[in-house]
Order: C-alpha cells, then structure tokens, then sequence
C-alpha cells in the first residue's frame, strides 16, 4: 500500500506543478505516504486491542477524570489537521479501565478521518462498552486548520463538542461535577 500511496502523492505533486526529481522533494512522496498511513493507523485498531485486557475490577463507584488528554485528526472534509485536547470522565460499577488505555482509545478514533462531533460520540462509546460505568462524559476541544488555513482564515477559533451518557446526561449535578473538575 504504501508504494501506491507514494505514487498517488508523486502525481499530485506533478499536478500541482512541481519537479518530483529535484532534491527537496525526491523522497517527499514515500514519507507522504508514510505520514498519512501513521495519521489514519485506527482503521487498523479494534477496542479490544486497544484495550488489551486492562479493565480490572475496582471497588469504586465514584468519579473518575482523565483530562487533557492531546489528540490530533484529519477532518473528512479536507483532509486538514484538527488538534485538541480531550477530558473523559466516568463511573465505574465495579470495574475500572487502566489509565494509558484512554488515551490509546483517544489516539485509535482520532487517527481516522472524520468530525469532532463523531469522534467524541466514538470515544464515549467506546468507553461505555468496555467499563459498563454507570455513565461517561466526553469534552473535546479543537482547533480546525480547515477553518484557519483556508477558507474564512479564522486563527482564534475553536471548536467544543460535548457526549454525555447515563448518569452524565440524567442528572445534572453528575455533569455539573465533572464540568467543575475540569475548569468549565
């Protein structure tokens, strides 16, 4: 694949104009190619590998907060970086997930070409399914190079998408709790 990759990036190079033989960009379309199957590896991932076993049981059923957790994506639209930070909160029901394993489940979604909104839907499903908790929050906060480099150019904009289930969506001192411990 990545031979194929590097020959479609070769030829939109010529496209746009440029010598593929000259010096700065003779290599140029192998380490595209390269760059862009290490920036969409999650069509490659499951959960469960990402997982890998490390959910363990846990006499707690209160708050747990993982917050600032960095995530850089393609948008669908234009292929263009979208970076960010992400903060998941959850209540475990006995079992709780390893820590690393957020943010392998945040890397696994954001490494695929999509929007926000979906990717923050992603990641608390995903969460919900492997902990079972009683309910999990999801806060994403992005900033879209589609929207800064091109287009309307604004270099101040960001972007917050929110995914609240069970405990999270039904009561609002839930919410309320997790907003405030991560400074919302």
């Amino acid at each position: 694949m990545s031979d194929k990759l590097a020959g479609h990036f070769s030829e939109i190079l010529s496209i746009l104009g440029e010598d593929v033989t000259r010096g700065g960009l003779v290599d140029t379309p192998t380490r595209a190619a390269k760059a862009i199957q290490f920036l969409t590896d999650g069509y490659h991932k499951s959960i469960e590998e990402v997982v890998n076993g490390a959910i363990f049981e846990a006499d707690t059923d209160e708050m747990v907060v993982v917050q600032d957790i960095e995530y850089y994506s393609l948008c669908e639209h234009h292929m263009l970086p979208f970076i960010g930070r992400c903060h998941i909160a959850y209540l475990p029901q006995g079992k709780v997930l390893g820590l690393s394993k957020f943010a392998r489940i945040v890397d696994m979604y954001a490494r695929r070409l999509q929007i926000q909104e979906g990717l923050t839907k992603q990641i608390a499903n995903a969460v919900q399914k492997v902990t079972g908790a009683a309910g999990v929050g999801v806060i994403m906060e992005g900033k879209h190079m589609c929207m800064m480099m091109r287009g309307v150019q604004k270099q101040s904009s960001s972007m917050t998408t929110s995914v609240m289930l069970g405990s999270f969506r039904e009561s609002n001192a839930t919410r309320n709790e997790f907003l405030r411990l991560i400074g919302k």
